[in-house]
């Protein structure tokens, strides 16, 4: 994995590039469309430095899979697909500069969103201009209201993630002390939110409970205040610096037997890479399905479409849910625009959505509805074992 300081220089480089790519930045008016006669271009407000730079980084790479595979394929009926990239480190005030400039720059809508704080900022600016809010990398409810029109999500909510954890960790493993450590923000709050239903639904109370700030790794207090509830599992609901931190000093001070529980945002081959060999037995619930397991056509079609793009990829969660985002919007885009080549529609493209019906991309199935903007209700369970990731269905001990 590069160093978040080449990143950043590559994908400054990858913007630059993109934005002259078919002439799409020359042509683009102030609040414009986003289509042009060889082109429709699409805006990404992401963390691509920062200690949230693993997440941007990886969506943008798995949307620009799913594009260039598109238009390597004709593109939307001559039409090539381009991606803007704008850097807004995972912090809220970056998000709401990012967010107007590419709308002001001129897109047709905005893919690939990095985040709860950032995605409650910059998603009523993209509907106030009627720009779709397209797969963002976050499960918050505040994106899946019936009245939410331009919001598009691709994934299961935190509320379905949470979920799963509980029932599994009280099912599975029959415990009944479960704590948890969020992040101190609209993102931790969405997740412990799920996690107290969650409890509520089985008449429990949380073991305890601690915080930590966003793009820090202070967990030290928060750990120390949890171990004195001795709980038999933590769920985690943080970015995978502040997780690892975390789950790496429980084992030091004596937590072994205690079970940590990740939520998909985590960014699951971060994790992996920052806990090293400490990370065996730590689990993680996942929105999209292994992203190594090519008997599924999408994965095995991802995996071509990111060493395309980058030889050295290797296949992620995280990389594996931007190209599902992309592959839905080149499949709503090729159903809504006419083959004749009249322009697409943002109008268009949504309503294609809503009437759709299922969505096969391939082995991943989406449906949309008229009172229904998220695609899948899937959650998916992984754990480490041997230093890797590997699929389960139930949690044992």
């Amino acid at each position: 994995m590069r160093g978040a300081g080449c990143v950043s220089g590559f994908l400054a480089a990858l913007v630059l590039s993109a934005s002259s790519a078919g002439g799409a930045a020359a042509q683009t008016e102030s609040g414009g469309s986003g289509v042009f006669a060889d082109s429709i271009v699409f805006g990404q407000s992401a963390a691509v430095s920062g200690p949230a730079a693993e997440l941007g980084e990886n969506m943008n790479l798995g949307i620009r899979a799913a594009f260039e595979e598109a238009n390597l394929e004709g593109g939307i009926h001559g039409r090539a697909l381009r991606l803007l990239l704008r850097d807004d480190r995972y912090e809220a005030e970056a998000a709401i500069e990012s967010t107007r400039a590419l709308i002001e720059h001129g897109v047709f809508g905005l893919i690939g969103a990095v985040g709860t704080p950032t995605s409650r900022v910059a998603a009523p600016i993209a509907s106030a201009a009627q720009v779709p809010y397209i797969g963002a990398f976050t499960g918050a409810e505040l994106l899946r209201g019936d009245d939410q029109r331009y919001m598009v999500n691709l994934r299961a909510s935190y509320y379905q993630e949470t979920e799963e954890m509980v029932e599994r960790l009280t099912t599975d493993l029959g415990f009944s002390r479960i704590a948890i450590l969020y992040q101190d923000d609209s993102y931790g709050q969405a997740g412990l939110t799920g996690v107290v239903q969650a409890l509520d639904r089985r008449n429990m109370a949380l073991a305890g409970e601690g915080t930590y700030v966003r793009n820090t790794v202070a967990v030290k207090r928060a750990l120390l205040n949890l171990r004195s509830n001795n709980p038999e599992a933590i769920i985690i609901i943080g970015a995978y610096g502040a997780a690892a931190q975390f789950i790496l000093w429980a084992r030091k001070i004596g937590m072994q037997r205690t079970v940590f529980v990740n939520i998909s945002f985590v960014g699951s081959n971060a994790l992996l890479n920052a806990l090293g060999r400490g990370g065996d037995g730590v689990v993680v619930t996942q929105v999209v399905p292994f992203p190594r397991d090519t008997s599924i056509p999408a994965v095995a079609r991802y995996q071509n479409a990111i060493r395309r793009i980058d030889g050295s990829a290797q296949p992620g969660f995280v990389s594996l849910e931007g190209y599902l985002a992309g592959r839905l919007v080149v499949e709503a885009l090729r159903a809504s625009a006419d083959p004749g080549g009249a322009p697409p529609t943002r109008a268009a493209f949504l309503q294609t959505l809503e009437a759709a019906g299922p969505i096969d991309l391939d082995g991943f199935t989406v449906q949309y509805g008229p009172a229904d903007n998220q695609g899948s209700d899937e959650v998916f369970l992984t754990i480490i074992r041997g230093g890797r990731f590997v699929p389960v269905t139930r949690l044992t001990r």
